[in-house]
């Protein structure tokens, strides 16, 4: 009996570490989608489109199967706030922020989602982290560094790259935040729940926000390309991925799920060098070699 409790937690985990993987080259194929895209789209319009249509397929998904949107009073606050940071704060300052500092800070910058997660979880003990998970998370930390030195453009630390800089941190510490404090609501709510609860009141406030973008957006211009890119971001990288995002918080903790944010850069870079021809450095090789040995560890770790 105990043999069968622990090998369905192994196959839990083990099924948990392959989805989570597919959502890291899901992310890594939508930055290309995204800059395709953005071609054509006004940067807010294109975020209030596609988490507007994103929202309106998980709610589809959540009637068919039968869930309601019913919700407690105590936690109408919590999912507030998370709706909040994880789809309006973190969306703007990172949309914001990337237009204002170089490609290689954001992707180093955005590594440190990781670190904010151990440091919330450990503070307001909602999921302490090991020695193990913490050497884990530094480890890939360092490796998106390695990757981030090993390309074409390096780090960059002119004055004109620190406000940028400040508002990519900002969604750092946003998604950190998305994460974390989601773990206490996924004991009452299911993945897919919670995600639509969250999307709703964040793509409501995104959409306000945005209002004068989709106002002022040339649709006459947009291409079919950039329609696709739009289709592949809503579709894939938010309502699979958020979904599936939840699912790994709830089965194997908020640390184990978020370190596989770092593996985001290795996929990009490697999209790169099979669909564009760009050449992997030693360095960024090295780097990513870095990444996968840090998740190992934190994958060992527990949370």
């Amino acid at each position: 009996m105990v043999q069968t409790r622990s090998s369905s937690r192994q196959n839990a985990r083990l099924s948990t570490d392959l989805f989570m993987l597919g959502v890291v080259f899901i992310w890594g194929i939508n930055f290309s989608a995204v800059k395709t895209s953005l071609h054509d789209f006004a940067p807010l319009a294109f975020n209030a489109l596609r988490f507007g249509f994103a929202t309106l397929i998980i709610l589809g998904v959540l009637r068919l199967r039968g869930e309601s949107l019913a919700l407690a009073r105590r936690d109408l606050l919590p999912v507030f706030l998370l709706g909040l940071s994880g789809h309006t704060l973190y969306q703007i300052l990172f949309i914001n922020g990337i237009a204002r500092t170089t490609a290689a800070n954001s992707s180093l910058l955005m590594a440190t989602s990781p670190i904010f997660v151990a440091i919330y979880g450990s503070l307001l003990r909602i999921e302490r982290a090991n020695r193990l998970v913490w050497v884990g998370i530094l480890l890939s930390f360092l490796g998106v560094g390695l990757l981030v030195l090993g390309g074409d453009k390096g780090l960059s630390a002119a004055v004109a790259t620190i406000v940028g800089d400040l508002l990519v941190l900002g969604a750092a510490m946003m998604w950190g935040a998305y994460t974390t404090f989601s773990k206490p609501l996924l004991a009452r709510y299911s993945p897919l729940k919670l995600t639509a609860l969250t999307m709703v009141v964040g793509t409501s406030v995104l959409v306000l926000v945005s209002a004068p973008a989709l106002v002022h957006q040339n649709w006459s211009a947009i291409s079919a390309t950039a329609w696709g890119g739009l289709f592949y971001s809503t579709s894939m990288a938010v309502a699979v991925a958020y979904v599936v995002w939840y699912t790994s918080v709830q089965r194997v903790g908020s640390a184990r799920t978020a370190i596989y944010s770092s593996l985001t850069p290795v996929v990009a870079v490697l999209v790169a060098w099979i669909a564009l021809g760009d050449r992997m450095t030693p360095l960024q090789i090295l780097g990513a070699v870095v990444v996968l040995a840090g998740i190992l560890l934190t994958r060992r770790g527990r949370g």
